[in-house]
């Protein structure tokens, strides 16, 4: 930035209100919603929506559960117009949804709103008109009494054309444009001169929404507005406070929930925060922060795959693979010391049955929006053991000793660093199998059978003895051996074949699958007499046989000095 180009802006004055109380207040219960993606949204695209499309949306706004829906600006579009007539028409509203039209308060504008809503159930007639010091300086260069005069003459418009058309439950709101451009005192008593007409009490209570049609200021001084205007209207009881905030500083979602803790009772916004130059407040945003803690949305987004299909096929728009909440990365770690700590956090939760969400760096299960565990991990050249063990269990079922996992680990990230890009699971179930169950040289298993088996109880004792036929570097060899046990009886067999001294020293094993076909898998780790270890594995239907293929792995792999430069299937 060039120096003096930030002597063209000065800081957004704070509000001297000592008697604030939000700070100490916090959300408890949802807002009354209301998606403004079909007026709002839809006119901030490059290609407006179609009416197949507009419809498409309807019916996903109303499975989510939004009961207000703002349908457009009908006296400003033939295309908005036929989507009002469209929705009732064809009985397309179900009871207890209502509908919004905006208009501005001009004459020929409100009848023409009207005539597109006739036999509605239920409206919500929303007026405006721009009451901010720039836009009454620049644009209309009216004063503030005959700013006061335009909205009031609106307001007994609407009243008098809505005595044409009983059928209908109207209901009113009133938006003063650019408030936060407003003076708080002018905006008070414009809002309470359109109350008036309207006859606002407690039983007739007027929708009064105060957009933050541009964002000017930090969230804080929003949400001081919002409790200085709240505070000093004569008649709060007849008003349903409603915010519609936009993101030019991209603080729309802080500033609507300070706003909510400092009075406001309803939200205005869209779907993934679509809408005019930065966007709306996103509602999915907000109402799944309020999930996370404890708080119902009242709003159904248990498929977010499904929200997100929609809104970009509608919008043409993408989703970005970083938005809270949707993102395709979002639930995905590639750092290993995330992927341990994830690993960790989501065994204990499904095995501690833990009353809370409790999971490092995921604050939402995601499981609850319709996301898999599967995805949470993914692997590139910032992943760590502890990831690649994840994917191998939650993915494949392999589950590798603790002490197993350096090895593959440092296995996976030579590929990565090697290919210099995310690797898939089915990549890293490859490596798997090329490091450590398709390893035949220089010893290859052909037949194993164990000859006999004794247990001794009272001399505390077992016996076995093997005979196996193996493949060394192209030969054919036979060998017997005896043992504690038909391991150690092969173990002992193949001293006579492997040179150099080599000892076991580590076994674990575990089911692969259920099953009459079940298989086993167990792994062994060697130890050469340089003191070297390496890790071997091996698979079969026979946990015998499993455990021989495992040793013949770890032998193998030591015999090559196998750090293992694996190549991709």
């Amino acid at each position: 930035m060039k120096p003096e180009s930030v002597k063209k802006y000065r800081p957004y004055p704070t509000l001297p209100f000592p008697q604030r109380t939000w700070p100490d207040k916090r959300i408890e219960t949802a807002p009354t919603w209301c998606s403004v993606d079909l007026r709002d949204g839809n006119q901030a695209l490059i290609q407006p929506m179609s009416l197949a499309k507009k419809l498409e949306m309807w019916e996903l706004l109303l499975d989510i559960g939004f009961r207000e829906i703002e349908v457009g600006f009908p006296s400003a579009s033939q295309v908005e117009f036929e989507f009002a007539r469209t929705l009732i028409d064809d009985g397309l509203i179900p009871p207890g949804t209502a509908i919004q039209v905006l208009t501005q308060a001009r004459e020929h504008l409100i009848k023409r709103t009207f005539e597109s809503i006739r036999g509605a159930r239920d409206v919500i007639v929303h007026l405006y008109n721009s009451t901010s010091t720039l836009q009454r300086d620049v644009v209309f260069n009216m004063s503030r009494k005959e700013i006061i005069d335009l909205a009031v003459r609106g307001a007994e418009l609407v009243q008098q054309e809505a005595k044409n058309y009983p059928e209908t439950r109207f209901r009113y709101q009133y938006s003063p444009e650019s408030f936060t451009g407003t003076e708080l005192d002018f905006a008070v008593e414009i809002c309470e001169a359109v109350m008036a007409v309207w006859q606002a009490d407690e039983q007739n209570r007027i929708i009064i929404n105060l957009p933050a049609t541009v964002e000017l200021a930090t969230p804080n001084i929003f949400a001081d507005q919002i409790e200085w205007f709240c505070a000093h209207m004569k008649q709060r009881d007849a008003a349903i406070i409603s915010v519609h905030t936009h993101n030019d500083r991209g603080c729309a979602v802080a500033a609507t929930e300070l706003a909510l803790m400092a009075g406001a009772e309803r939200v205005e916004g869209t779907l993934f925060g679509n809408g005019e130059r930065t966007g709306n407040v996103d509602i999915v945003t907000l109402a799944l922060n309020m999930f996370t803690h404890g708080v119902d949305p009242q709003l159904d987004l248990h498929d977010i795959n499904r929200l997100i299909d929609v809104y970009e096929r509608v919008n043409r728009i993408p989703v970005h693979l970083r938005h809270p909440y949707a993102g395709e990365l979002v639930y995905t770690a590639f750092s290993g010391s995330h992927q341990d700590a994830i690993n960790k956090g989501m065994s204990r939760y499904e095995t501690a049955s833990a009353a809370f969400w409790e999971v490092p760096y995921l604050p939402i299960d995601p499981s609850d929006v319709g996301r898999t565990y599967e995805s949470i991990i993914r692997i590139n050249s910032q992943s760590g053991k502890g990831g690649v063990a994840y994917i191998m269990d939650h993915d494949f079922g392999i589950k590798m000793p603790k002490e197993m996992h350096p090895e593959f680990g440092r296995i996976v990230q030579e590929m990565t660093d090697r290919e210099g890009r995310e690797l898939h699971a089915r990549e890293i179930n490859h490596a798997f199998e090329e490091t450590y169950l398709d390893l035949h040289h220089p010893f290859d298993l052909i037949s194993f059978q164990v000859m006999k088996r004794h247990s001794d109880k009272k001399e505390k004792r077992s016996f076995a003895e093997v005979e196996a036929t193996l493949e060394v570097d192209g030969r054919e060899q036979s060998i017997k051996g005896t043992g504690n046990g038909p391991l150690d009886a092969f173990s002992n067999a193949l001293k006579v074949l492997v040179t150099g001294e080599w000892s076991l020293c580590s076994y674990h094993e575990h089911a692969l699958n259920t099953g009459s076909h079940a298989k086993a898998v167990a792994y062994i780790q060697v130890e050469r007499s340089d003191g070297k270890r390496f890790w071997g594995a091996g698979i079969d239907t026979d946990i015998i046989i499993a455990s021989v293929k495992a040793l013949l792995s770890g032998l193998n792999r030591a015999a090559n000095g196998q750090k293992a430069t694996v190549a991709l299937g």
